[in-house]
């Protein structure tokens, strides 16, 4: 009875908060990051571990978060998503199935030009996340570890006629901006952010209702925040991208938006194959976007042009041309191909447009 009641509530009043951050003439967005909620994170601090692979519960906004790119032995590529969310949401509710927080997951498969995506929300007692052996899970779907270590991982979902089991082993870690604390805008707005960027894909996946072994690659991003973004900014363009023709060596960039869509604050790491980050000067990042699809009502980049200092540009390109996650927040988030100065494969996400 509880679950049937506070299921609805709890979503009807998380849609209320996103959307009064909002422009009325614009649906809720990931941009709904705006939002203060909790203690901002302090730069400085030390990460530990396997304490901060878990709940950081003095900041509302939190995220453990798998993209993969695959390819199965007839030779077919795929791409994965799956997230799961932690949203502070304070009450006076006593219950021991309500702690402050919902939680909801996305997960989404490519193939092709096909793109299709679920979620689930859940409370206390549905979604639990444990740090040593890590586990974050939401019902059945789940991101655990195998042993103590926090690597290998397993990764299980399934939804309909789409479904995956994954192991993810062999990846350094790497910490961004400054040993994890990542500046997200000219305000001060910032998280603590690490990835482990180069592992090992191999598993099975269901693909409309069709059954493929894979193997490949997969990124995994770590992120707690109070917020993200200035309430003058719409979203962001990230990217995470893997090239396997020079012994494992990354990029991560991301650039936000401002009203006018122009991007107001870019921020980068070049990975080394041991995992070392080295921050990109930001304002020697220069990201444009070259050409444009029109999906429903609303333009999103396909390709762009980026220009980092000691190398020529890049050329990054959508390969699931709609890769929209038609969700309760709407966002953009697909695999994407990178030539010239960089070569790989990777997947980009797009919010606020």
């Amino acid at each position: 009875m509880l679950k049937g009641l506070l299921y609805p509530l709890l979503l009807s009043f998380l849609v209320f908060l996103l959307s009064a951050c909002q422009p009325e003439t614009q649906k809720p967005t990931s941009s709904a990051f705006q939002i203060e909620s909790g203690i901002a994170v302090k730069k400085g601090a030390r990460l530990v571990f396997p304490k901060d692979h878990g709940i950081h519960a003095e900041q509302g906004i939190e995220w453990w978060y798998v993209t993969a790119n695959v390819e199965s032995d007839t030779g077919e590529t795929f791409g994965v998503q799956w997230t799961l969310f932690r949203t502070l949401m304070p009450s006076h509710l006593h219950s021991r199935w309500w702690d402050n927080n919902l939680y909801f997951a996305h997960f989404a498969m490519q193939h092709q030009q096909a793109h299709v995506a679920f979620e689930r929300f859940g409370r206390a007692g549905q979604a639990e996340i444990i740090v040593s052996p890590f586990k974050a899970e939401i019902n059945d779907w789940q991101l655990a570890s195998m042993t103590a270590p926090f690597l290998p991982l397993t990764l299980t979902a399934a939804q309909e006629d789409y479904q995956v089991a994954l192991t993810l082993s062999d990846s350094p870690m790497t910490l961004h901006g400054e040993n994890g604390y990542s500046q997200k805008t000219q305000g001060g707005h910032a998280s603590y952010y690490f990835s482990y960027p180069f592992l090992k894909v191999t598993g099975e996946l269901t693909f409309a209702g069709k059954r493929y072994q894979v193997t490949g690659n997969a990124w995994y991003d770590r992120e707690w925040s109070a917020s993200l973004l200035d309430k003058s900014q719409l979203g962001w363009d990230w990217f995470s991208l893997v090239d396997k023709q020079a012994d494992d060596k990354g990029l991560m960039l991301f650039c936000i938006r401002g009203k006018e869509q122009g991007y107001d604050y870019c921020s980068g790491t070049h990975i080394a194959a041991n995992g070392e980050a080295s921050e990109i000067d930001r304002k020697r990042i220069k990201l444009t976007v070259l050409e444009t699809v029109t999906l429903g009502e609303r333009q999103y980049p396909r390709k762009w042009q980026l220009k980092l200092p000691g190398s020529p540009a890049i050329i990054i390109e959508s390969i699931t041309q709609d890769s929209r996650n038609q969700l309760t927040f709407p966002y953009w988030e697909g695999r994407v191909k990178a030539t010239g100065g960089f070569n790989g494969l990777g997947y980009a996400e797009l919010t606020g447009y």
